[in-house]
């Protein structure tokens, strides 16, 4: 299936989640904010959630910095 991440298409198996996601993208123990369809998710739905073909993500990592 094909999902959208922050513009840019990235193909991944079928029955992948959010979790699988930021374990791909090396974020699974960063802190990030993940808009999923123009809709915000707490992070307590990144483990439960499941991806469908075309979702839309933008994926933002906190960091603090000075």
């Amino acid at each position: 299936m094909t999902l959208t991440i922050n513009g840019e298409d990235r193909e991944v198996s079928d029955d992948f989640t959010l979790n699988n996601l930021l374990s791909d993208l090396g974020l699974a123990e960063k802190p990030v904010v993940i808009e999923l369809n123009r809709e915000a998710l707490p992070p307590s739905q990144f483990r439960e959630c499941s991806l469908s073909d075309g979702d839309q993500l933008e994926i933002i990592v906190i960091a603090a910095g000075g």
